[in-house]
């Protein structure tokens, strides 16, 4: 029942109470100039979370927990901030090496091998839009008034990387091109990936996307009119695969209601804190229940062609500039990408073509 309704089980609740309450004076109870107790940390926390997770009006809480519209709008705001500058640093960090290690040995079970996710975009309808933005932020498809949110996730739903803020009108690469997502790759800070498919070296991982993204060896598109059975699996295979993102976009919106929802804040600063202590938030329910998830691997079959490297260089070196467009170029590079695609493609072949037959 608690789970239900909060959607985390009750000890992480605790947890975030406990967390804000250090973080900040707000989350503690207190007493005013008359000696009135104010109210508890553990009420002002169910608000914000009941707002998150149903979607509900700020009015609607002055039965339940005896916080008025203002209030309640004051600990929305105070809750989200301290769980994005409390908990951002863990839950919405980039893969470490140990991440990357264990995202990699999943990803070439499922017969990927170099793959780091799958990456796609979201809209949060926004409702109280200042008029002068209006035209910014509404796309001819879309009819409403939207802000983006770029993510990548995992086969467990974790989503590694959240960017959000940009206007509805862009498509989804107008956000790759803002998105932070390849800085520290072009860095050399980021932990490098090395793979072979079907006899071939490769040095950087891969994301899977949709059709809209550009043919670079970071992203594997699909084959859209498949005509040959080697193309038909291959087409499969990375449909499935990519669907991660889609089903934690789903879950993300399952769990947090308010972000099915149009967005009814003014501020856009607001608005995106909102979000991303939901991402937040999210992980940390993936992190607490993870070990209840069963993910077979056995990889004793064939062996892990995968590796995670260290990164090029520190994060207190200064980068030289030909080694960033270097490292750019090898992101962008297209003729790695029609390589790697026809690599797969024979890869998975070869791996589950005899399942497809029997």
């Amino acid at each position: 029942m608690f789970r239900t309704r909060f959607r985390m089980r009750k000890h992480l609740f605790l947890r975030i109470v406990q967390a804000l309450g250090q973080w900040s004076p707000y989350f503690t109870q207190r007493e005013d100039c008359s000696g009135r107790t104010g109210l508890s940390p553990l009420q002002k926390c169910t608000a914000a979370i009941r707002m998150l997770a149903y979607g509900t009006p700020a009015d609607a809480l002055d039965e339940y927990l005896l916080i008025g519209k203002s209030t309640s709008l004051e600990c929305l705001d105070t809750f989200a901030r301290g769980v994005v500058e409390v908990f951002g640093g863990q839950y919405l960090r980039r893969p470490t090496s140990e991440d990357i290690d264990h995202i990699l040995q999943v990803n070439e079970s499922r017969g990927f091998p170099g793959m780091l996710g799958s990456i796609d975009c979201m809209h949060w309808r926004w409702e109280s839009c200042p008029r002068a933005w209006r035209g910014q932020f509404t796309r001819g498809d879309y009819k409403v008034l939207t802000i983006i949110l770029e993510a990548v996730a995992s086969y467990d739903l974790w989503i590694w990387h959240a960017f959000f803020g940009v206007a509805g009108s862009n498509n989804d690469i107008n956000v790759l091109n803002q998105s932070p997502l390849f800085l520290e790759q072009v860095r050399g800070e980021a932990p490098r990936v090395h793979f072979s498919v079907n006899g071939n070296e490769y040095n950087n991982g891969y994301y899977l996307a949709d059709g809209i993204y550009p043919e670079w060896a970071s992203f594997m598109k699909t084959i859209s009119l498949p005509q040959i059975e080697k193309h038909k699996l291959f087409a499969e295979r990375q449909e499935g695969a990519r669907k991660d993102v889609e089903q934690a976009f789903g879950v993300l919106q399952a769990r947090f209601n308010i972000v099915r929802r149009p967005a009814k804040k003014w501020k856009r600063k607001s608005v995106g804190k909102i979000m991303l202590a939901c991402v937040i938030l999210h992980n940390m329910i993936v992190e607490d229940e993870r070990e209840d998830a069963i993910c077979d691997i056995d990889l004793n079959r064939i062996p892990r062609t995968s590796i995670v490297l260290p990164p090029e260089v520190t994060c207190d070196d200064n980068p030289c500039f030909s080694d960033v467009l270097r490292r750019r170029s090898a992101i962008r590079a297209r003729s790695v990408h029609t390589q790697l695609k026809n690599d797969l493609i024979e890869h998975i072949w070869n791996r589950f073509g005899n399942r497809q037959s029997t």
